[in-house]
């Protein structure tokens, strides 16, 4: 008797089971709420776009760029094009830099910065125009970011000038790093917990090339 009743449950927990398995289940959420354009490109009104001026449109500096012989646009690793995002703001008079105070008072609030992030520098008064340094961070913050945080790009609002410091520009490209000028609505992101999204041409000769960049936000 007690085979049989055992039988029969045995038999129900089984039913029900299988029945919950075929259940419909939800799909799963991916904890990101929408996704931010970071590109000026082209004029999308009237029938006939009109092409941005190259100097004002985003674009990705690839380490080839910086050192021939270093990747070129199109032979940056795929799995270095999507990485964390962070942003930080940029809220000082010229010549407007990050320093690693600002990196410790970051990273204070928010936390370190993810291993192998982009880190975005917000600067809307800069937006499309040319800087009056290589780039809107320092040198040693750029260094202390590569080295301890494994960063693999830079996006700034402005467009940068490394010629005016070499030195820079070499040790960004021997670190693999790619920076992406003239970004746009950054003022539209958190300061963390976004994605991005990096896609340039195919190009393998390609240095410098216009780039569409994305940011999922959540």
């Amino acid at each position: 008797m007690r085979i049989r009743s055992f039988i029969i449950a045995y038999a129900l927990v089984l039913a029900i089971l299988l029945f919950a398995d075929r259940r419909p289940h939800p799909a799963p959420q991916s904890g990101y709420s929408h996704i931010v354009d970071l590109t000026i490109g082209k004029s999308t009104a009237g029938k006939n776009p009109v092409p941005i001026q190259s100097a004002s449109r985003t674009e990705i500096i690839a380490p080839g760029a910086l050192i021939p012989g270093t990747w070129a646009a199109g032979e940056i690793p795929a799995e270095r094009l999507i990485a964390p995002l962070v942003v930080m703001d940029l809220n000082v008079s010229p010549p407007a830099q990050i320093s690693l105070d600002d990196i410790a008072a970051w990273e204070s609030k928010h936390g370190a910065v993810p291993q192998g992030a982009v880190v975005a520098i917000r600067h809307p008064a800069a937006a499309g125009v040319a800087s009056s340094t290589a780039m809107p961070i320092s040198s040693e913050a750029v260094e202390f970011l590569m080295d301890a945080r494994y960063t693999t790009g830079f996006a700034i609002e402005s467009r940068p000038d490394f010629a005016s410091d070499r030195t820079l520009a070499r040790q960004i490209a021997l670190h693999g790093n790619y920076v992406i000028e003239s970004a746009s609505h950054l003022t539209t992101l958190p300061a963390n917990g976004s994605i991005i999204i990096v896609a340039p041409s195919k190009d393998k000769n390609a240095r410098q090339d216009q780039v569409r960049v994305l940011a999922m936000v959540r």
